[in-house]
């Protein structure tokens, strides 16, 4: 791809509930506003961007691969990744093309980096991709490029691949990590979530808005030792996006952009850039 006229951010947003934002919630047990506050800051995101992205490269918490593995469906079915949701919620299309040509220059970049990046022409759009990008790019006009993660969730390969397909951002793309802050299933909905949370966040917060970078990557790629981390992620699938968007920004200071409490649980969206 050429190069743009201005350099894109790159984005951690929280994908949501399955597909909460097109649903009455409190038929999950829920207020029917649990989602709003969220909704309305996925809206904002466009007119917060410096121009309008050639494209959207998206790595969902969603699809592990043992490599990173790249999409190059033109034309990405939708994938219902979910259960228990009213039926019209396996109605729902996002019909935004593929980006093909850019599944090349992705593995590009990351060959050149010594990742490898085997391409999947097969891999639809999952909950994680169309259900938060029909409330933030409801026209479905820019092309998608999906990237996995790997299967060993190893938090400094993500930040690298996040690093490797960082040049992207002066070419127009907007790379977005789909997932959640904070993603302990079991625990949303009670008590047992809302200060373990606040305080994975207030340490994730801390972290990513340093101006020491070198120390970020560091405590980034030790996740593990933070105050509740692993009560917050048993398991770090909906982590892994945040260590790709931090590592795509790897020269830039974050902040966090967006914060609010769901489902008795802090969660939160940062940006770099």
């Amino acid at each position: 791809m050429t190069a743009s006229s201005t350099k894109m951010p790159t984005l951690f947003i929280p994908h949501g509930g399955g597909p909460c934002f097109f649903m009455d919630w409190t038929l999950m047990g829920g207020p029917v506003d649990t989602w709003d506050k969220t909704a309305e800051w996925l809206k904002s995101i466009p007119s917060s961007l410096p121009e309008k992205p050639k494209a959207l490269l998206v790595v969902s918490a969603h699809w592990e691969e043992q490599e990173f593995t790249v999409s190059t469906a033109a034309s990405p079915d939708m994938i219902y990744d979910y259960s228990g949701f009213p039926a019209h919620t396996y109605e729902l299309n996002y019909p935004a093309p593929g980006a093909p040509d850019l599944a090349n220059r992705v593995q590009e970049l990351m060959v050149e980096q010594g990742l490898d990046a085997p391409l999947k022409s097969s891999r639809g759009y999952d909950h994680g991709v169309f259900v938060p990008l029909l409330v933030a790019f409801p026209d479905a006009d820019i092309p998608i490029l999906t990237l996995s993660l790997t299967r060993d969730l190893s938090p400094e390969k993500h930040l690298k691949v996040g690093k490797a397909i960082s040049q992207l951002r002066e070419e127009g793309v907007l790379i977005i990590g789909s997932g959640m802050s904070y993603h302990n299933m079991r625990a949303f909905r009670t008590p047992m979530a809302t200060a373990p949370s606040a305080e994975f966040d207030a340490w994730l917060t801390d972290v990513l808005e340093t101006g020491d970078l070198e120390k970020r990557w560091v405590k980034l790629s030790r996740w593990l030792d933070a105050p509740q981390g692993r009560n917050s992620h048993p398991r770090e699938e909906h982590l892994l996006p945040l260590m790709v968007a931090a590592g795509a920004g790897h020269d830039e200071t974050g902040r966090k952009v967006f914060s609010d409490n769901v489902m008795n649980s802090t969660v939160s969206a940062f940006q770099f850039g």
